[in-house]
């Protein structure tokens, strides 16, 4: 598994809130996700081919492993998903929600490019 571990904290001026710094955009493969620390859990970060940035808890609730970041991306219909690599549940990348089960969701989290820095929303 590819472990990005935080890099530094800043606030963001405009809402206050404490943003972490965990790679370059530079770092990241479309398509593909990698794992980060931030704030002692573990984020699964994308970027997709559409230049977008998406960040979920690296849990899998379906299996209890930390794998989403290893999981498959792709789309059902208009919406960005990645499919776990133990079970195949897909979830939304937007909001966490499983496709295969709505009652299950992952949190997402707060994630954005500054400068070239990739950033997560700490808490």
């Amino acid at each position: 598994m590819t472990m990005i571990d935080d890099r530094s904290t800043g606030v963001d001026h405009a809402d206050g809130e404490p943003w972490v710094e965990v790679c370059r955009v530079d770092d990241l493969v479309a398509g593909r996700g990698v794992c980060a620390l931030v704030d002692g859990r573990q984020v699964a970060i994308f970027l997709l081919h559409d230049g977008s940035l998406h960040a979920l808890d690296n849990r899998d609730p379906f299996s209890d492993a930390n794998v989403l970041s290893r999981g498959l991306t792709g789309t059902a219909g208009d919406t960005p998903t990645v499919a776990s690599p133990v079970y195949k549940q897909r979830f939304d990348l937007r909001t966490g929600t499983c496709i295969d089960d709505s009652s299950v969701r992952v949190p997402v989290h707060p994630v954005r490019a500054v400068d070239g820095i990739v950033s997560v929303r700490a808490g």
